[in-house]
């Protein structure tokens, strides 16, 4: 009788998990899946209900009050504005959400309690983007509002500060642009505009970028995609249908929104005004490879880029606190804020 092969060892796609944070993410990948459409829709009125969204908060919450902003109300775009109790100027961290371009918002949970620590551990204000979602505004609607918010910080005139109501003042001249998945994705797309327009701007100089677990794809499987799928938040297939919602119709994930490295993507790195970054990757997250491909673009450009990287880290691992990555992120980010002038 010929000899048998042992059984290959199965590839673990998590990292040891309470219940509690078990059945949280679960109920994400439900949100997501649950509300995806065949055709390619979002039925946003399930979506509403499973992911209500809360208020801000004018009382200080952990030392950090919050209030609604318009930027634009035309279209309308809002934001929320996360700040320390009193003091005297602050940086500006200039956020935005994840959620595949698609889901998600400024007020949901997470991001509001997400936002609220990173105000509470820098000692900055946060101001926190809602983007036009996908599928209805495609590429590049969620670029140009989370742009036009740094545009609407540059304006003295309509800076909430100006408008007093206990918002302590900004200081633009240090402003930061930060991210998570898509988020991150949309972080270094603005950041990329900014650095190929920065004569353009009057107040704001922005110091630095913050990517933490940026969607990046391509047309190819890499090996972390095909050894991790299955893994939690994140799927081949969830990705697939996401650049599918937000890429223009035709487009694969060749385009410059999806693939870091086309020359589209990556023109305005090489200038001075693109900002040194951090660039977090997670061991248990499918993405990684693409996130440390971007990290090399990023150098080969002259850039500063520290990577940090957390081995047992799942997708989204921050916007659970009871993670103690989650926690180390936020006196990472806390850090680089402060040194970086």
């Amino acid at each position: 009788m010929a000899d048998l092969d042992p059984p290959a060892k199965a590839t673990r796609l998590a990292p040891p998990m309470t219940w509690r944070t078990r059945l949280s993410i679960f109920a994400a990948g439900y949100l997501t899946d649950a509300t995806r459409r065949a055709d390619g829709t979002i039925n946003r009125r399930l979506l509403a209900y499973l992911d209500p969204g809360v208020p801000p908060s004018a009382a200080p919450r952990n030392g950090v009050a919050s209030r609604d902003v318009d930027i634009d109300p035309a279209l309308p775009l809002r934001a929320r504005l996360f700040h320390p109790a009193g003091g005297g100027p602050v940086p500006v961290v200039v956020f935005f959400h994840g959620g595949g371009f698609a889901y998600l918002s400024a007020s949901s949970p997470a991001y509001d309690a997400a936002c609220r620590r990173i105000a509470r551990h820098c000692g900055a204000a946060v101001l926190s983007v809602d983007y036009r979602r996908a599928p209805e505004h495609r590429f590049p609607a969620a670029y140009d509002d989370a742009f036009a918010a740094l545009r609407f910080l540059d304006d003295p005139k309509k800076r909430p500060a100006a408008a007093g109501d206990g918002v302590p003042p900004l200081d633009v001249s240090r402003c930061f642009l930060a991210g998570d998945s898509a988020g991150a994705n949309i972080a270094h797309h603005v950041a990329r505009r900014y650095a190929l327009s920065s004569p353009s701007f009057a107040t704001v100089r922005v110091c630095g970028l913050v990517a933490i677990q940026p969607f990046f794809g391509g047309e190819e499987r890499t090996p972390s995609e095909l050894r991790l799928d299955g893994a939690p938040i994140v799927s081949v297939s969830r990705c697939d249908w996401m650049w599918r919602a937000f890429l223009p119709p035709g487009a694969d994930r060749t385009h410059e929104a999806a693939h870091a490295a086309s020359p589209a993507a990556a023109a305005g790195v090489d200038s001075p005004a693109f900002p040194p970054a951090v660039v977090v990757v997670g061991g248990y997250d499918p993405l990684q490879d693409w996130q440390r491909r971007y990290c090399e673009l990023l150098r080969s450009k002259g850039k500063e880029v520290q990577l940090l990287e957390y081995p047992e880290a799942i997708h989204a691992f921050y916007v659970f606190p009871e993670f103690a990555e989650s926690k180390d992120l936020m006196l990472r980010i806390n850090d680089f804020v402060a040194r970086t002038k």
